[in-house]
């Protein structure tokens, strides 16, 4: 064998070789018909097979996680939401005023600290109630002295030592007497003294002019507005109590969305779902306790209270929350998830399972949507197998190529 190199023979066979070769990978690269495009798409596990169908292989639709449900039938409820507030329990707190004006003297409530009911939260010093409880004892002597003269004036009577008219005299100095009696007691009484201070003070006669807060019943101190050595009158709040083992939380109703209200009320069923935003992944169970008869003319909403148990004290009063109230049932009512709808132009669709791997696309003619299914009025039957899952990748492959 020859092998004539720089001949202008052995050029001419090398070019005439290496044109075969360029012509048989060509050939090979395009197929029986030459197509280029066509090898290309087989390598695709994804095609579009016939207008409106998508081909998608098993190893692919494991891959991206396709699932297929049927269409059924069932009570649709829709549902909207509030905003709301969580307000402690107004039938469980007290605020705390002073019945007499005085200076404080002590302070023994904190803000936060959680006290008993009748423990003391701070003193003041009074001369109005001392004033007050010596013009009771005056009283009392004189009730006591005009008793004496009428009795004694009854017998002086049956003994005819006195006429009738003196006797009479006597009697309405003993009935003077007693109404005083009665209107220093009661005085003591509208500024806060018990029976046991009474009792106290007519047995030992001796005038006190402290006056004791203290809390009408277990809870917390969520307000305190005093402070030691400063003069209190009757009108300013003292202190605010309030048992938060349950709270309230609060919504206005748009007058629109009334219906949704009162759907919850004639259901029988009270309970709503209630959700609190400083705790965003859990849901609450609250029970609707007051719906109001008559609309706010300002805002042009409805009061809707519910009530919620705070045991472990997790709600706290002036949070923000939100309150979801469901509709009146709609019984036998087709519906799919929400995922499953993919919208394009104007159009609503989904994609229906026709075999193993192809999937029709069908436009349908939606209804109300609760957020998480929606009612078909049209294009869809009972029991057609559709994705509900990964449906936005045969849109993505299906919006390649016009349908």
């Amino acid at each position: 064998m020859k092998v004539l190199f720089g001949s202008r023979r052995a050029s001419s066979c090398i070019r005439h070789g290496m044109s075969g070769l360029l012509l048989g990978l060509i050939v090979l690269e395009s197929g029986c018909d030459g197509t280029p495009g066509d090898v290309v798409a087989s390598k695709s596990p994804v095609a579009v097979s016939a207008p409106g169908v998508i081909t998608l292989s098993t190893e692919e639709s494991s891959r991206v996680g396709l699932v297929v449900q049927p269409v059924a039938r069932s009570d649709f409820r829709m549902h909207r939401d509030f905003p709301a507030i969580v307000q402690p329990n107004q039938r469980n707190m007290a605020e705390i005023t002073a019945l007499v004006r005085g200076r404080v003297v002590e302070v023994y409530g904190e803000l936060g600290q959680e006290v008993k009911a009748n423990a003391p939260l701070a003193i003041l010093y009074s001369s109005e109630l001392g004033l007050a409880q010596s013009a009771y004892l005056k009283a009392k002597a004189k009730l006591h002295v005009a008793e004496q003269a009428f009795n004694r004036a009854q017998f002086l009577l049956q003994e005819q030592v006195i006429g009738e008219a003196e006797l009479q005299r006597r009697q309405a100095e003993l009935l003077s007497t007693q109404a005083e009696a009665n209107e220093s007691h009661d005085r003591l009484k509208l500024l806060g003294m018990n029976d046991e201070e009474f009792r106290r003070l007519e047995s030992s006669r001796k005038i006190r002019s402290v006056v004791p807060i203290v809390a009408p019943f277990a809870g917390r101190i969520i307000g305190r507005k005093l402070t030691r050595g400063e003069v209190v009158e009757t009108t300013e709040n003292l202190f605010v109590i309030a048992d938060l083992s349950e709270v309230w939380v609060q919504a206005n109703i748009p007058e629109k969305d009334i219906p949704f209200a009162h759907s919850v009320h004639a259901s029988g069923d009270r309970q709503v779902e209630v959700r609190i935003n400083a705790y965003p992944k859990e849901v609450f169970q609250g029970m609707i306790t007051y719906v109001a008869d008559v609309l706010d003319p300002v805002t042009r909403t409805m009061q809707l209270r519910i009530e919620l148990p705070n045991r472990d004290g997790r709600f706290k009063p002036e949070m923000f929350a939100t309150i979801r109230l469901f509709s009146e049932a709609q019984p036998d009512r087709l519906a799919v998830p929400e995922a499953a709808l993919q919208r394009d132009q104007g159009r609503t669709f989904v994609f229906v399972q026709r075999s193993l791997n192809e999937y029709e696309v069908r436009d349908v003619h939606v209804g109300e949507s609760n957020g998480t299914v929606t009612a078909i009025l049209a294009g869809l039957n009972e029991g057609e197998p559709v994705v509900t899952h990964g449906a936005f990748v045969l849109k993505s492959e299906l919006l390649k190529k016009p349908v």
